[in-house]
């Protein structure tokens, strides 16, 4: 098979889907491995080291889609690159559709088979593809949050550890997922007081146990919300349902009701977002104010620590590309029913429930 890897376009997105290791097992396997000139730049992965590995250096995006049967991104594609993609060819990426009907339907004319790295799924409901985006995402959260509450960045000028005879900011988060147990931990780290609100009650304890009764557990529902959300400095949105588009657990009301200068940081934006007055901003131009609050909405956090993202995405989504290399569509799907799930879209049909659901349109097989 011929896999291709184009250079990400988005906004300040310097991430590559694949580093010279995993050139190397492709091409051992007996693949072809093209790689657009300047891809992995942004990681600080040279081209000679691609070079070494047996890449073939395309200078191009146009080449690489156009003599690849199979495409591994990073992020969706963006409008100028939908146009090459072709019936049949495979496209193996972070999709996030049910926040993007635009994107789905631009999919959905191409004829591509679209597995999304976010939906596939283990028995036990963990993400394995998601999951080191998402351990990144949370601890720079946290990050993010204590540089926007300083006074200039238009925060409250609070620091999250405080200060001997000063008590410490209020960080509080909305889901106890991987993102927001990362979160906690960074939080706990600078010395903030720490919130985590969430549904599941056996998380909760789970939670409290590790983090061995240094964070306050509170199972969530719209009255706590409502009320934890009115004393945080920094509320760090974590929640997630599986493909699906986030729900809205902070309404506009509820942000209104903060403290001027606190932060919002939603990691679920990407998804739609989990706060009403959320909308996906862009690293170089991240932030904005609604009711004196600092809203962060970067879809693509972890894109600003590429190089460390990098390794840790192809650490994970390596070994699904050789079945899907070795195998093709669909033997490797029919063999592996956790890669299965990734299926999103193929030869213009829906084919993920949660999907087909947020946009209103039929679900395919």
């Amino acid at each position: 098979m011929r896999i291709g890897v184009p250079k990400e376009i988005k906004n300040n997105e310097y991430r590559v889907a694949m580093t010279p290791a995993g050139v190397t097992a492709l091409t051992r396997h007996g693949h072809q491995v093209l790689i657009e000139r300047g891809a992995g730049l942004g990681s600080s992965i040279p081209d000679a080291e691609y070079e070494r590995a047996g890449a073939l250096m395309t200078g191009s995006a146009a080449e690489v889609f156009g003599g690849a049967d199979m495409i591994i991104k990073v992020k969706e594609p963006l409008p100028g690159e939908i146009p090459m993609i072709r019936k049949g060819q495979i496209l193996f990426t972070y999709l996030h559709l049910a926040a993007d009907k635009a994107l789905t339907e631009g999919l959905l004319a191409t004829g591509c088979t679209g597995i999304a790295y976010e939906t596939i799924q283990m028995p036990n409901g963990s993400l394995p593809l998601l999951t080191p985006m998402s351990e990144i995402a949370g601890r720079m959260a946290v990050q993010c949050g204590a540089q926007y509450l300083e006074r200039h960045n238009m925060g409250r000028g609070v620091l999250l550890g405080g200060v001997p005879g000063v008590p410490p900011g209020d960080v509080v988060i909305l889901g106890g997922g991987i993102t927001g147990t990362q979160a906690a931990k960074i939080a706990l780290g600078m010395g903030a007081n720490v919130t985590i609100l969430d549904t599941n009650l056996d998380r909760l304890r789970y939670l409290d146990d590790i983090l061995t009764g240094r964070i306050n557990v509170v199972m969530s529902d719209h009255e706590t919300i409502a009320r934890s959300i009115r004393y945080a400095d920094l509320l760090i949105g974590a929640v997630l349902i599986p493909g699906a588009k986030a729900p809205t657990l902070v309404t506009k009301e509820m942000v209104a009701t903060m403290k001027p200068g606190s932060v919002i940081i939603d990691i679920s934006v990407d998804q739609g977002g989990c706060v009403e007055t959320i909308h996906p901003t862009t690293h170089s131009d991240p932030v904005y104010v609604v009711h004196d609050v600092v809203h962060y909405g970067v879809a693509n956090m972890p894109g600003a620590v590429p190089r460390t993202s990098t390794f840790a995405l192809t650490n994970a989504t390596l070994p699904y590309a050789v079945q899907l290399a070795n195998k093709g569509y669909p033997a490797a799907l029919d063999a592996n029913p956790v890669l299965a799930k990734g299926l999103n879209v193929h030869d213009g049909k829906v084919t993920y429930a949660a999907v087909a659901s947020a946009h209103n349109l039929p679900l395919g097989k």
